[in-house]
């Protein structure tokens, strides 16, 4: 049938992230959009939040738009001491120029101190709202090392994040 319409069949896509900071004295610690309290902070060129750099690297894989250092390099003084919050609603802007929005996210941050668990759900609603999205859309686990690595040793924070975006 050459004149029948070709259905429009939605494009679910997924892509993976993952950041690591070292973590150094006289540094704010942020993480998920939120500042916790703790005698160490996170060492970047911008606000080194862990966790929104692994979902912004996960959201830019998944439409086919290189990583966040690409499109935030850390060599920019437009980017020096950047809010991560700012880099976020800016990948979700650049993943809508192509027709994406985001279905959702699952991230883990792996860190030994301070715990994690008490400030996810203030982490899920400050990043649900700047993504635009529902906050079951946005799901964040914390874990440890078990003291292994630099993780373990608390030299650094790791976060790994997935997400499904949707066209």
């Amino acid at each position: 049938m050459p004149n029948s319409p070709i259905p429009t069949i939605p494009s679910f896509r997924t892509g993976m992230g993952y950041d690591v900071h070292k973590l150094v004295e006289g540094r704010d610690l942020f993480l998920g959009g939120i500042r916790i309290d703790h005698t160490l902070g996170l060492l970047g060129h911008s606000d080194a939040d862990v966790l929104i750099h692994a979902i912004c690297d996960a959201l830019l894989g998944a439409a086919n738009m290189r990583d966040i250092g690409y499109h935030f390099p850390d060599t920019s003084a437009d980017t020096l001491d950047m809010d991560s919050k700012v880099i976020l609603r800016k990948t979700v802007d650049l993943i809508a120029t192509k027709g994406y929005r985001v279905g959702n996210i699952d991230a883990t941050v792996c860190a030994e101190r301070p715990k994690i668990n008490p400030h996810i759900p203030a982490m899920r609603k400050c990043l649900a709202e700047i993504i635009g999205c529902d906050e079951d859309a946005v799901s964040i686990k914390a874990t440890t090392s078990e003291r292994m690595g630099f993780v373990g040793r608390e030299e650094g924070m790791a976060a790994y994040a997935v997400c499904l975006i949707v066209k």
